[in-house]
């Protein structure tokens, strides 16, 4: 039988401090959450300031060992000038100009409208509408997925929320009449068929697809279109390219994604020849400890509450400003090995995209790999190529029958030209695609091509098929 009891046993974990999990939040965050942490911590921490723009951030340089002997003094001062220093010295406050360029920098963070809101606002200056039919529209509002569909029944909410059909149809009418037009209808044949309404379309060919033939039109089941309606092919193939021209998702414009900004956190340049990393310093504020607070540390005489507060805040501020330091010699340091490996891409673009593991770059830089995986997470690029992910950079490959190293991204580019060059009416099939891709030494299987195609967003052969 086993026993039961109490036993010490003696373990070993390492745990992350407050300083080190700030250090790892700095690294891992994108340029504009960095900012947002700076300005808070300006606000907070009466110590630091910004320089003015033409100091760098990163031209502060290391500690001065002075600093620190003065940060010593501070548990050496005794008390006789604490008087004085209270009567004499004036309330430590930002400068004006710091002020402004806080007001700028939140007041140009601006929330985008979300789909609710456009809706609510159009419900809002509608006033021909009856407290009941907006009560009912404000729900049906409430109820849109992310596409601005319902994605259920009227019936079905009636029955589920105890809403009277009458008063869910009056409130549909008036939602569909809404922009964006197709927005808040069941699904995406009825926002089809709301458009093809609002364009005068009632009763043509495409309106009869849409709301007779949404299966076989989706599936390019042309020749059974023609014979099922009588019309030639080529009319067929008109209608689809017309409904085409619809929007599908009303709501895409009011997505997170839609209004998203990048800004670059690194430059890639030409200098002697050879392309270059360089930081970019725009989004971030420069910080420095303040000289006043210095120059109290100088003069001495302050209380020891007072004298531990500074002392604190100066420690904090010196390890915020050496953490962004950190950061961007970090992200600096990876940027720089990435464009030496990827010299060939930046010269010829991205077909010449070469193979590239974080563990290569944690090796050459000298630190872990979850290090650079933090560092470049959220970070963009600018190349001549445009504007990338640092993580782009980094991905498998193979070899072809050269061995030469070759990129995925560069086999999906590949697959993507021989589809943009195929013929409309009779597009290439996987297995095609595979062969044509041997030809140029390149060997991958047809199930990859697969995989390859359908993440580039390609639909298969038969349905990219043109009748027309």
């Amino acid at each position: 039988m086993a026993e039961h009891g109490l036993y010490l046993t003696q373990t070993q974990k390492q745990v992350i401090g407050p300083q080190m999990q700030q250090s790892l939040q700095l690294l891992q965050a994108p340029t504009l959450e960095l900012r947002q942490i700076i300005q808070q911590e300006l606000a907070v921490n009466p110590v630091l300031e910004m320089e003015s723009p033409e100091v760098s951030l990163e031209d502060t340089g290391p500690d001065d060992p002075e600093d620190d002997r003065d940060l010593d003094k501070l548990s050496e001062m005794d008390e006789e000038w604490r008087e004085y220093w209270a009567q004499s010295r004036t309330p430590v406050t930002r400068r004006d100009d710091d002020d402004e360029r806080y007001r700028y920098v939140m007041d140009s963070i601006v929330a985008s409208t979300t789909l609710q809101e456009h809706l609510l606002e159009q419900l809002r200056t509608n006033s021909d509408i009856s407290p009941e039919v907006r009560e009912q529209v404000e729900f049906l509002i409430g109820s849109l997925d992310d596409h601005g569909f319902l994605g259920t029944t009227l019936g079905d909410l009636s029955l589920n929320h105890s809403i009277p059909m009458s008063d869910l149809e009056a409130a549909y009418k008036v939602l569909t009449s809404f922009d964006p037009v197709g927005i808040g209808a069941v699904d995406l044949r009825e926002s089809l068929l709301i458009q093809l309404r609002r364009l005068g379309k009632v009763g043509t060919l495409p309106y009869r697809f849409v709301e007779e033939a949404m299966d076989d039109l989706a599936n390019k089941r042309y020749p059974i279109l023609a014979r099922r309606y009588g019309v030639p092919l080529e009319q067929v193939s008109r209608a689809a390219d017309f409904i085409g021209t619809l929007d599908p998702r009303p709501a895409s414009r009011f997505t997170e994604g839609s209004n998203h900004y990048v800004s670059p956190d690194i430059y890639v340049e030409r200098s002697g020849g050879q392309w270059v990393a360089v930081m970019s310093q725009e989004e971030l504020p420069r910080l420095r400890i303040s000289n006043a607070y210095k120059d109290m540390i100088a003069e001495g005489g302050t209380h020891s509450d007072v004298r531990e507060y500074i002392r604190e805040k100066i420690r904090s501020g010196k390890f915020l400003i050496r953490s962004v330091q950190q950061r961007q010699a970090t992200i600096h340091r990876i940027a720089t090995e990435v464009i030496k490996h990827q010299q060939e891409f930046l010269d010829k673009g991205r077909a010449h995209l070469r193979p590239l593991s974080m563990s290569q770059i944690a090796d050459e830089i000298g630190v872990h790999e979850t290090t650079v995986s933090r560092a470049i997470a959220g970070k963009y690029i600018a190349t001549p190529h445009g504007v990338v992910e640092l993580k782009f950079f980094f991905t498998q490959g193979l070899k072809t029958e050269s061995g030469e190293d070759l990129s995925n991204t560069s086999v999906k580019n590949a697959v993507a030209e021989l589809i943009k060059t195929e013929k409309a009416r009779k597009p290439l099939s996987d297995d095609k695609i595979a062969t044509l891709l041997k030809a140029q030494g390149i060997h991958v299987a047809r199930r990859t091509v697969a995989k390859y195609r359908e993440a580039l967003g390609i639909l298969p052969s038969h349905l990219r098929k043109s009748f027309s």
